[in-house]
C-alpha cells in the first residue's frame, strides 16, 4: 500500500489565518504516525478526515509550543470520545514532566493509558518498530533538545511468477520460502534458481521529518537516498544571518542538504509568518533541487 504524507500545519512559531503550526500524519499501509502536534491539530484532523481512532504513536520532535500545544485538546477529545487503547508518545526526556501534570489537571479519569517514551536527543536509535517498518531518531541542532525522525519501510518479499511456478509444479508449502530468496529443488535434484520463480521485491520507502535546526552535513548523512525529505525552510536567504541566530535553516540551505544526500524528492515548510506567499520561497529551493514541493496544508504526498 506504500506510504503517504499529510500536512496538517507547515507555520512555524505563531500560526496565521492560512497556516497552522507544524503536524502532519503519516500512513504507512494503513498504519497512521502523528508526527509533532501544533495547536489546532485535531481541527486539522478533522478537516482531513483523519480518524482518531488510528492514531496509536505521536512523535514528538521537540518541546517548543508550536510543535507540541496540541497534544493536551488532543488526548482529551481521545477521552471524550471513549478511547480505550493505549496511546504511545514518543519524545524527549521532559516531555512527561511537562505534559504529565496537564494532562492530570484536565483529563483525570481517560479511558485509555499513555505510555511515553523517552528519545535521546543525543544519540540515533531506533524508537519504534512492527511488521511494515521502523522509526528511527537522530540529532539536529536547534535551541532545544531537539530531533528528526527517519520512516523507513522493512525489506519486501519478492513476488512469485506464478506461470513459471506451475510450469515446475513448485508446491504451495514452498512459496513462502521463494518470496524470502530460496531456491527450489525439484524432487529430480534439479535445482531452479529463485530468480527464475519469482519477480523481484518492491522497494522498501522512507520518508525523513527534519525540524527545527540548522542545516547539517550530519542529517544529509542519516537521510541519503530517502524517497521523500521534509526539511524546515524558515527563511528566505537574504534573512540568513537570522536563521543562523535563531537556529533555522532558509529554503536554499533546506534544498542543499537535499541535493548533497542525493534525496527524491523535498518538502519544505516551517514558514516564518512573515511570508504570505511562499512561491519566492519554494523558487528559491528549486534553484538549487527542482524536485522540491511546498508542504500545503491539506495536501496529501504519496512516496
Amino acid at each position: 500500500m506504500g506510504i503517504s504524507v499529510t500536512i496538517l500545519g507547515s507555520n512555524s512559531a505563531l500560526p496565521t489565518s492560512e497556516r497552522n503550526p507544524t503536524a502532519q500524519v503519516l500512513n504507512a499501509s494503513g498504519r497512521f504516525f502523528l508526527i509533532d502536534c501544533g495547536e489546532g491539530t485535531q481541527m486539522q484532523l478533522r478537516r482531513n478526515r483523519v480518524h482518531f481512532g488510528k492514531i496509536d504513536h505521536v512523535f514528538i520532535s521537540h518541546l517548543h509550543g508550536d510543535h507540541v500545544f496540541g497534544l493536551p485538546g488532543l488526548i482529551s477529545s481521545f477521552g471524550l470520545l471513549g478511547r480505550t487503547k493505549d496511546l504511545h508518545i514518543h519524545g524527549v526526556v521532559d516531555l512527561e514532566t511537562v505534559l504529565r501534570p496537564v494532562i492530570d489537571y484536565f483529563s483525570k479519569e481517560l479511558p485509555f493509558n499513555i505510555v511515553f517514551h523517552r528519545i535521546n536527543p543525543l544519540e540515533k536509535e531506533l524508537i519504534y518498530e512492527d511488521a511494515v517498518l521502523g522509526v528511527s531518531t537522530f540529532p539536529v541542532e536547534h535551541r532545544i533538545p531537539t530531533v528528526g525522525f527517519l520512516f523507513r519501510e522493512k525489506p519486501k518479499e519478492r513476488k512469485i511468477n506464478k506461470p513459471v511456478c506451475d510450469f515446475y509444479n513448485v508446491p504451495l508449502r514452498v512459496l513462502p520460502k521463494l518470496k524470502q530468496g530460496a531456491d527450489f529443488m525439484r524432487d529430480n535434484g534439479e535445482q531452479i534458481l529463485n530468480e527464475k520463480l519469482t519477480f523481484p521485491a518492491p522497494p522498501s520507502l522512507s520518508y525523513a521529518f527534519c525540524t527545527d535546526t540548522l542545516p547539517l552535513q550530519s542529517v544529509a548523512e542519516v537521510v541519503k537516498g530517502v524517497d521523500m525529505l521534509y526539511h524546515e525552510a524558515t527563511f528566505m536567504s537574504d534573512q540568513e544571518g537570522l536563521a543562523k541566530k535563531t537556529f533555522h535553516s532558509t529554503a536554499r540551505q533546506a534544498a542543499e542538504i537535499a541535493l548533497e544526500a542525493g534525496v527524491k524528492k523535498l518538502l519544505i515548510g516551517h514558514f516564518s509568518s512573515r511570508y504570505r506567499d511562499l512561491s519566492p520561497l519554494l523558487a528559491e529551493a528549486r534553484e538549487v533541487f527542482p524536485d522540491t514541493e511546498i508542504a500545503g496544508e491539506g495536501v496529501t504526498f504519496d512516496i
